[in-house]
């Protein structure tokens, strides 16, 4: 009967002992932890779709209110980055109030974005919107740089 006890215990002493090694030699990774995945790039053939739909007052007031809904807790209700779950989260989000935040980015990458979600920005609206809408929304982020002297949007 000890015999059977010591090599349980040889056994779970292994077992822990594997663990811990395979915790300490993958980088990144601590026990119980997921590895952070590298953000991969978004495809060419996305970022080079041209925005097919042009900034109406009536489309730019639907993507707003859309964002007010999906967006807004994490980029703030003004573009500005600074929503309640981003600060919860500790999250630093671009102000896209400032004109540079997005003007390396074309409009194709914002859908793709918009459509499929980048880092923890799970998701997106590519499963609940058109495309229409999706491309609204590029707009509308868009229009936040376009406000003059730091005029927040309406």
């Amino acid at each position: 009967m000890r015999r059977i006890v010591a090599i349980a215990r040889s056994v779970l002493l292994a077992g822990i002992t594997a663990l811990v090694f395979a915790s300490v030699t993958q980088p990144g990774k601590a026990m119980g932890q997921e590895p952070q995945e590298a953000e991969k790039p978004i495809p060419a053939e996305d970022a080079a779709k041209k925005n097919p739909v042009k900034p109406t007052p009536e489309g730019l007031a639907a993507a707003k209110k859309l964002f007010g809904y999906h967006c807004a807790m994490c980029h703030g209700v003004q573009g500005d980055g600074k929503g309640d779950l981003a600060a919860d989260m500790k999250l630093q989000l671009k102000d896209w109030r400032e004109p540079n935040a997005l003007a390396k980015m074309t409009d194709g990458e914002l859908f793709y974005i918009v459509t499929n979600g980048r880092g923890k920005m799970t998701g997106g609206e590519g499963d609940r919107t058109s495309e229409e809408v999706r491309w609204n929304l590029v707009n509308y982020v868009r229009s936040f740089a376009k406000k003059e002297g730091g005029e927040k949007p309406q």
